[in-house]
């Protein structure tokens, strides 16, 4: 008998309005732990306001969202980011005048040197703890390929650098499930395929990932299983090769019926 993987993501019923208009109209969809879940659909489809419920940017109007058994719906971004849910954005969001090692460090989360008191107290414990910190982002760093630039500035990194520092940075918090907001967005075929292994090899070691990309072919390539939304909800869900031929796919895409 084939083991069922457990649900780790659970979105249900979630619905969100911005005046007039519905952005999430009742969504309910699952990310199971360990996948590389795609999420597609049409522009206006609801998948960036989705993610920014689940991570807590937006507070949801309904619904629930748990990770494992924990409820996130209501809790701050910050109290959901120690929860474990890790966020990268479609265009970066570096602490540019920050080095690159620094933008790790500050996503760490629950220092002891952030309370002053244990500064004077505790000075030992802190120094420890900032240099296993540091050793860790090292570690993050090089296998994103990005040791050589520990010591530069964030807003000196091209493009697709930038976007393999947000996922360093999300990995610097430990995070149980990861969103990807079109990582593939604005980067060159090179770190493109370094951005790929990156996340193959985070995958294979138990990251969950759950990704909105408009490339097909990135989408063919890492995300099994595919998720479809449209009008804010889920419309299909599979294999990508399933749900491409679907006609209700088809004609959310297309606006005409298959």
């Amino acid at each position: 008998m084939a083991t069922l993987t457990p649900q780790l993501l659970t979105v249900t019923g979630v619905t969100k309005r911005f005046g007039g208009v519905e952005a999430l109209a009742g969504c309910t969809l699952t990310v199971a732990e360990g996948t590389i879940t795609g999420l597609i659909g049409p522009n206006g489809a609801g998948k960036t306001t989705l993610f920014n419920v689940i991570s807590g940017l937006t507070p949801a109007d309904h619904g629930q969202i748990r990770l494992g058994a924990d409820r996130l719906d209501g809790l701050p971004a910050h109290a959901i980011a120690r929860r474990g849910v890790g966020r990268t954005f479609q265009i970066p969001r570096p602490l540019g005048r920050m080095t690159v090692l620094e933008n790790l460090l500050v996503y760490a989360h629950d220092q002891l040197g952030e309370a002053l008191a244990r500064v004077f107290t505790s000075p030992r414990r802190v120094s420890t703890e900032e240099h296993r910190l540091r050793e860790r982002a090292h570690e993050i760093l090089e296998s994103m390929e990005l040791a050589h630039l520990a010591s530069a500035r964030a807003d000196t990194l091209s493009g697709g650098q930038k976007k393999l520092l947000e996922l360093a940075r999300a990995l610097m918090s430990d995070p149980r499930v990861i969103l990807l907001d079109e990582p593939g967005a604005g980067v060159n075929p090179t770190l493109m395929r370094s951005l790929v292994d990156r996340i193959r090899a985070l995958q294979s070691t138990g990251r969950t990932f759950l990704l909105i990309e408009h490339d097909m072919d990135l989408v063919t390539e890492l995300c099994d299983p595919v998720i479809v939304m449209a009008q804010g909800r889920k419309l299909v869900e599979g294999p990508f090769a399933e749900v491409r031929r679907d006609p209700r796919v088809l004609e959310a895409y297309l606006g005409t019926a298959a």
